[in-house]
């Protein structure tokens, strides 16, 4: 019995992966890092393949709508079961709709509906509180403290592990979830008998947008008080202390590591040296010109001008900019600038530093490789489109991602022992 796809375009159908979901590229991405997180339960491949089927290309409402309506059919289900006492299937279906509404937020930053995106994200947080929640004995609400205020983070333990465990501090990117973090590396940790501690610092999501406090560029007054936080924990090894920096965090991490010194092994995921690149990328070099030459009323002039010919460049712009706290636009890219590793910075790292470098990397291209020449006690490790771990944080081979870290990591910490899940 053959099995045919109505209106679909059997010749090609079979190469999605090398060929794409969609021909939008953020349409695109997205999809692969959201299945990628069905190796570990953020995710189910029928509920991602149904709610694509219903957003066309660059139909921004319709993305957004399509993963909302996903969002709350999980979290249906979720409640359901949590109404049931069936905690194990209200964790996964929580974990999935805090994953569906993440998207929803992100889309709802091309809707230029401050609204909108305020809804989405009260959902995906209600979701992984949710999650966390039904987790029961494996996850704890925690408080980081942060100069005048917290920050909202949740520290996972394996079940039946007394005693000091090693511990992984995951570190999310410019606009990531802190959902994402389960599968991008915590739910790994976790089968593998580490502590997991996820949180968002300065900028990122909860911190910017029920908080107002935005991004900065010296992440070691961060992660400072979160090794301070960890370190007052009986169930915390102090000697076996990691930090995986995701997306953008593949710069805060090496940044955090020149000055704080009590990791005992980091992960950049991928490599980033300088983070304005992704930026002057999409900018005019004679704007570039303008900007170099300090030409602040030309170059906000002209940018202001181009935009009105751009919606998707006005809208990103507008949604990556926020967290920068600038108002014009030259000095949200002099802000940005200022996020780059320089050489003095990069040579105080001593910190041993595995540094994934995936090919086809969109965002950061070759800083993979240079973050490993600044940096000392330095591992680059590949990820190739032939073993289905192409581009930016190789969505797709998480599960890949995590075999060849925790290996690594067992190079530098030495075995750690698995907790049965029969305790």
């Amino acid at each position: 019995m053959t099995l045919r796809l109505p209106g679909a375009n059997r010749r090609a159908a079979h190469q999605v992966f090398s060929q794409g979901f969609y021909p939008d590229p953020e349409f695109d991405f997205t999809v692969r890092c959201v299945l990628g997180g069905t190796g570990y339960g953020a995710a189910e491949p029928g509920e991602v393949f149904a709610t694509i089927d219903t957003a066309p290309s660059g139909d921004h409402q319709r993305w957004f709508d399509a993963w909302s309506a996903t969002g709350e059919r999980a979290r249906a289900l979720a409640d359901a079961e949590w109404a049931a006492g069936r905690m194990a299937a209200s964790a996964g279906a929580y974990l999935r709709s805090a994953t569906y509404f993440s998207v929803a937020v992100d889309a709802a930053s091309a809707l230029d509906d401050d609204e909108a995106l305020h809804t989405a994200f009260r959902r995906h947080r209600s979701s992984w509180d949710g999650f966390v929640e039904a987790s029961g004995p494996l996850a704890e609400t925690v408080a980081i403290p942060y100069e005048s205020t917290a920050m909202p983070g949740v520290f996972f333990t394996p079940v039946a592990a007394p005693g000091p465990r090693p511990t992984l501090v995951m570190v999310n990117g410019s606009d990531g979830a802190i959902s994402s973090m389960w599968g991008l590396g915590a739910a790994g940790a976790l089968e593998r008998g580490y502590n997991a501690l996820v949180f968002d610092g300065p900028g990122q999501q909860s911190m910017l947008f029920e908080q107002g406090v935005g991004f900065r560029p010296d992440w070691e007054a961060v992660l400072t008080p979160v090794v301070d936080f960890l370190l007052a924990r009986d169930d915390v090894d102090p000697d076996r202390l990691a930090v995986w920096g995701i997306s953008q965090g593949g710069f805060w991490v090496p940044q955090a590591l020149a000055y704080e010194k009590r990791f005992a092994a980091a992960v950049a995921d991928p490599g980033v040296v300088d983070v304005s690149t992704s930026w002057n990328a999409h900018i005019p070099e004679s704007l570039l010109k303008k900007f170099r030459a300090g030409d602040r009323k030309a170059f906000d002039r002209n940018m202001a001008f181009g935009m009105k010919f751009s919606t998707d460049s006005r809208r990103t712009w507008r949604f990556r900019s926020r967290p920068y706290g600038q108002e014009s636009y030259f000095d949200t890219l002099a802000e940005v600038s200022r996020y780059a590793l320089s050489d003095s910075v990069a040579a105080q790292i001593s910190t041993p530093l595995l540094i994934t470098d995936p090919e086809h990397e969109q965002f950061w291209p070759g800083q993979s490789a240079a973050l490993a020449d600044l940096a000392g006690d330095a591992t680059l490790v590949p990820f190739t489109a032939s073993e289905g771990a192409d581009f930016h944080c190789q969505p797709m081979a998480r599960k890949l991602c995590d075999a060849r870290v925790f290996g690594w990591l067992e190079t530098q910490f030495g075995a750690v022992t698995a907790p049965s899940r029969d305790g």
